[in-house]
C-alpha cells in the first residue's frame, strides 16, 4: 500500500484508541504502578492498545507492532515494516483529569518513520503527518519562526526518577538561563506536537526515550520544518541517548542546554 494508506491507518488507529480512552476519562478507574510511583497504567491503557492494534491489523496483519503495554515488542526491528503505538501517552495527566494526553501511532519501515498520528480527544486536536507535511485538525502547520532564544518557550520532556532529580533541576536551570519561558507538559507526544505546530520552540531531554513516546512526534516536527537531534547534534534515531527538538532556528542554544543537563547511558 502507498504511504498515504499508512497515514490513513495511523489516523484511524489513533482515533480508535483515543475513543476507548476518552470514555473512561474523569471516571473512577483503578491505577496500577509499574516501575515507579509516577509510572502508572490503567485498564484503559490496555483496552485502548487493543483497539489500536485491531485497527492496524485490519490493513496490515503481518507488520510488527511495538507498544508500551502488555507483550508487544519494545524495540523497533532493524528492518521491515512496523507500527509504534502508545495507547495513552501522558497517563499521569489522564488519571488526574488533566486534558493533555493522547493516543500516538507511527508507521516505520527499516527504522525510519513513514507516517504518524496523535489524537488528543480531550483537547479536540488531532495531529498527523504523511512524512512530507504535518497537519492539525486538517490544517497544515509549521514550526515557529522564533530565532531569539530569549523570546523562546521550551519544555523539558520525559521524566527523571527520584535518584536523578538533580538532572531535572539542571534541565530547568539550563532552560531558564537561556530561554524566555519554560513549560512542563506531562505528555511527551503533546510537547513534540507543540513544536511541530509552533506553540513551543523546543523540547529537550538527556534521557534515552522509548520509541512510543517519541517517534510519531519526531516525524511531525521534521515534516513541519524542525530539527531533531541527539545530545551531540547528530540526527536523532529511536535508540539515541537524549532528544533535542526545535524549530531549527534556536537549535544550537537547545544543544547547549541539553549538554548542561549531563549525559547518561
Amino acid at each position: 500500500m502507498a504511504n498515504e494508506d499508512r497515514t490513513a491507518v495511523a489516523r484511524q488507529a489513533a482515533g480508535a484508541g483515543a475513543a476507548v480512552a476518552v470514555e473512561r476519562f474523569r471516571t473512577e478507574i483503578d491505577v496500577e504502578q509499574k516501575e515507579g510511583k509516577t509510572d502508572v497504567v490503567t485498564q484503559a491503557d490496555r483496552d485502548a492498545q487493543v483497539a489500536v492494534i485491531d485497527a492496524i491489523r485490519e490493513s496490515y496483519p503481518e507488520d510488527a507492532i511495538v507498544g508500551e503495554e502488555e507483550d508487544e515488542l519494545k524495540v523497533i526491528p532493524d528492518s521491515g515494516a512496523a507500527w509504534v503505538i502508545d495507547p495513552i501517552d501522558g497517563t499521569n495527566n489522564y488519571v488526574r483529569g488533566t486534558r493533555v494526553w493522547g493516543t500516538a501511532v507511527a508507521s516505520v519501515r527499516d527504522e525510519e518513520p513513514l507516517a504518524g498520528a496523535t489524537h488528543f480527544p480531550a483537547l479536540d486536536d488531532v495531529y498527523w503527518t504523511d512524512g512530507e507535511q504535518t497537519y492539525r485538525n486538517g490544517d497544515p502547520v509549521t514550526v515557529s519562526t522564533t530565532d531569539d532564544p530569549e523570546a523562546g518557550v521550551v519544555a523539558p520532556t520525559l521524566w527523571w526518577d527520584f535518584d536523578a532529580r538533580d538532572q531535572y533541576g539542571r534541565a530547568c536551570q539550563a532552560i531558564v538561563d537561556r530561554f524566555g519561558d519554560l513549560r512542563r507538559v506531562g505528555c511527551a507526544q503533546a510537547a513534540l506536537a507543540s513544536v511541530a505546530d509552533g506553540s513551543l520552540d523546543g523540547v529537550v531531554t538527556n534521557l534515552r526515550a522509548n520509541p512510543w513516546d517519541t517517534v510519531a512526534g519526531v516525524a511531525m516536527i521534521r515534516a513541519a520544518g524542525g530539527t531533531v537531534t541527539d545530545l551531540d547534534g547528530e540526527r536523532w534515531r529511536h535508540d539515541s541517548v537524549g532528544l533535542v527538538a526545535s524549530n531549527g532556528h534556536v537549535h544550537e542554544t537547545m544543544l547547549d542546554a541539553a549538554q548542561e543537563i549531563g549525559r547518561i547511558e
